[in-house]
């Protein structure tokens, strides 16, 4: 019996590598087929002792990792024989070395990649979860393509997890939507997204998945009518024209539908847009476009479009490649259809990303196509020592983000992410620019430096030789190229300081006869309660650490017992002007903090402007005076933050007893009388609760507001959210998340 099964299994393995070769997008060569052939065997031999969670013999998860490989990514032979060896070094005996003189170095480097990425240990700590993607993600710089693989990787895991325990399957789908679904994305493999998407909402809201998943059963008969009664009208219309071409229906992906109703706070039904009609049609190069306009003609001839809606990626295709038209049209039954024009060409593109890509340019290669796909990504990745989670969070904003189209002075175009400032503009010219930028002109007037741009817009850049950047600029930027490039050179100040630092320190320590050595500086760094010898040396450089606290510190290792009585009777100069502090100014805003870490440090304020608590405020390293507070207008300002940028530090008044919490409520209802001092009677009656702004309309009987609120936490403002809506005529209070 079990011969049989063993026989009947190895005749499934056969059938499913003659089935890898015929899916195969690339035309493969004789040579080409030997190494896929060399790759299989070693591959079965390698795993013929290993079963899957399901049963199943481990061999076939490899196989159905290089057909996606192969036909739905459409890379070549070199991948698909990594895809089918990408657990071989991790599960036996065989190593990296052993495949090179098997195979050749690319493979090798390919599988070693791919080892690599699965050794790394996940944790469900989200720290150490960003800090395993960075380390996944600077493999990138080795080879895209270990990227691909393991989103094909992934791709078959997600298809193939109900064997596993719960809790790993929610882990592994939330990893999938966390990361490679948004890098899917970005490489431009839409389908593979799809997927990844789909079945990551599966594991993670399995109530969500299944309801969306029986309501688009329940409608499919109904949908397939309609989209017959449209295509039917637009089919004779291109056959007239003698267009050669293809329509199918493309329903909406569960985990989109998911998104839409979460967004837009509807319901399955009030989804309007659930599918998609597809139109790819056949053309030369030379007519593509021409073609393209010619069915959006005879489209807009039956059906009447959305001008707002169109979408033009023929004439400025996405950055990840992507072409196709997109129109909106009022169908029958007064429901928006949306219907995609594509060539053969585009689709391709859109469905594997950039395997398709060089099949179409002249000459090229898998390798030599790669570095252009390469470059996409290694922007993000420039700068590995920023925190990891803010890193994550950044590389994902930048992959999943939509993009708008602006042009330079000359009349070139440049694509940005949607969100982008003019200094983002100024970085993506070139990082020189971007650090050297004193102004920015949009349209010809002056903007500021955080000036959210729009398509269409022209961008001019002002730089200034004298110019550096500023802490301040990491807030006025989006993408992580600009955010990059600014922390680096803030780095390079913060060294610089550090560097400084160090040689008053040694001079200081010298006259108080303590010589300086890894051992004393450990000491300080503890002494002080700092996290690293950087730090040290940092606030020795900014005159943070004053000559009383280091004679304290060289008092302590002289005399320890002398050191114990003192520390009983010793106050330390800042407590007591912290305690004056708190006698003098008001109760709200009762200490300055400095740096992104919000430190404490000594200061003093500035006689050029007179800060007060609660002034928008900057600290001034001076070289003799230690920190100086100036205000953001104060008349200095300008010239000290142009000429002196590296001494320039964060700084703000903070409550030191309660720390308090910016929220932003969108209020929509019936414009009914008296509703609006209703509203600011409930807020205003909310204890602990602060109006910071609050903006309220109404028009045509629609009453819309925004109010931004200051609470201490979440279950305040949960109360403050179920009291507003209490009030007669209060349809809906959704709470805005601003990025």
């Amino acid at each position: 019996m079990i011969e049989i099964d063993i026989e009947k299994e190895n005749k499934a393995i056969a059938h499913e590598y003659k089935e890898l070769l015929r899916i195969s997008y690339q035309t493969l060569t004789p040579e080409d087929k030997k190494i896929i052939r060399k790759a299989f065997d070693l591959s079965v031999e390698a795993h013929k002792d290993q079963r899957r969670k399901s049963g199943e013999a481990y061999v076939f998860h490899p196989i159905a990792v290089a057909k996606i490989v192969a036909s739905e990514i459409g890379l070549g032979p070199t991948s698909i024989a990594a895809a089918l060896l990408h657990d071989v070094v991790e599960d036996t005996a065989i190593t990296v070395a052993d495949i090179e003189r098997m195979f050749n170095p690319k493979v090798a480097q390919l599988v070693e990649g791919l080892t690599k990425i699965s050794q790394v240990q996940k944790d469900l700590n989200v720290s150490m979860q960003a800090e395993n993607f960075r380390k996944m993600l600077l493999t990138l710089n080795d080879d895209v393509r270990v990227i691909l693989i393991k989103l094909a990787d992934r791709l078959h895991n997600m298809q193939t997890m109900e064997s596993m325990p719960e809790y790993k399957q929610v882990k592994i789908a939330s990893e999938t939507l966390y990361i490679y679904a948004p890098l899917a994305h970005r490489l431009g493999l839409y389908n593979i997204k799809t997927q990844l998407e789909d079945l990551g909402l599966k594991y993670t809201e399995p109530i969500t998945y299944n309801d969306i998943v029986s309501k688009i059963k329940e409608t499919k008969e109904e949908q397939d009518e309609y989209i017959t009664t449209i295509t039917d009208v637009i089919k004779n219309s291109l056959n007239q024209e003698g267009i050669d071409y293809i329509i199918k229906g493309r329903p909406k992906s569960i985990y989109s539908i998911h998104r839409k109703m979460k967004a837009q706070n509807v319901s399955f039904d009030e989804v309007y847009d659930k599918f998609a009609l597809r139109i790819v049609y056949k053309s030369n190069p030379h007519d593509e476009k021409f073609i393209a306009w010619k069915i959006y003609s005879i489209v807009t001839d039956h059906y009447r479009p959305s001008p707002s809606r169109l979408r033009d990626w023929i004439s400025s295709p996405k950055s990840t490649g992507y072409e196709a038209l997109h129109i909106t049209v009022m169908g029958p039954k007064g429901r928006w259809v949306e219907i995609q024009v594509r060539s053969e060409r585009m689709d391709e593109i859109a469905e594997k990303g950039y395997a398709a890509h060089y099949k179409y340019k002249q000459g090229a290669t898998e390798e030599g196509g790669l570095d252009v796909w390469l470059n996409l990504l290694k922007e993000a990745l420039e700068n590995s020592e920023t925190n990891a989670v803010d890193f994550v969070e950044d590389f994902k904003m930048n992959l999943y983000s939509k993009e708008i189209f602006v042009f330079t002075p000359k009349g070139e175009i440049k694509s940005l992410p949607k969100g982008a400032t003019s200094l983002d503009f100024a970085f993506s010219i070139h990082s020189e620019i971007g650090i050297r930028t004193r102004g920015t002109r949009v349209n010809g007037k002056l903007v500021p430096l955080n000036f959210e741009l729009k398509s269409g817009d022209q961008i001019e850049i002002i730089t200034s030789q004298n110019q550096k950047p500023t802490a301040h600029w990491l807030d006025y930027v989006t993408t992580s190229r600009a955010k990059n490039k600014i922390r680096n050179v803030l780095n390079e100040n913060t060294k610089k300081i550090a560097e400084d630092g160090k040689e008053v320190l040694t001079r200081k320590l010298k006259h108080l006869k303590v010589t300086v050595n890894e051992q004393v500086i450990n000491e300080l760094v503890n002494f002080f309660k700092l996290k690293t010898s950087l730090d040290l040396f940092y606030r020795i450089g900014v005159g943070a650490i004053e000559n009383q606290q280091l004679k304290d510190f060289a008092a302590q290792k002289s005399n320890t017992l002398m050191n114990f009585f003192k520390s009983k009777i010793k106050r330390s100069p800042s407590t007591a002007d912290d305690d004056i502090h708190r006698q003098v100014i008001s109760s709200n805003y009762d200490m300055l903090v400095f740096g992104a870490d919000q430190d404490k440090l000594d200061y003093k304020l500035s006689s050029c402007c007179n800060p007060i608590p609660g002034d928008e405020v900057f600290g001034f390293i001076t070289i003799n005076e230690g920190i100086k507070v100036h205000k953001k207008d104060c008349p200095n300002s300008i010239s000290l933050q142009s000429n002196y940028a590296y001494r320039i530090i964060l700084a703000k008044w903070i409550d030191s007893s309660q720390q308090e919490f910016k929220a932003i409520l969108h209020i929509t209802g019936m414009d009914t009388l008296g509703l609006t001092s209703q509203l600011t009677k409930v807020i205003s009656n909310n204890m602990q609760v602060n109006i910071q702004s609050i903006s309220l309309s109404g028009e045509a009987g629609i009453f819309n507001g925004q109010v931004s609120v200051i609470v201490a936490n979440n279950i305040i403002l949960k109360k403050l959210i179920d009291n507003i809506k209490k009030i007669d005529g209060i349809d809906k209070v959704t709470r805005v998340y601003k990025n």
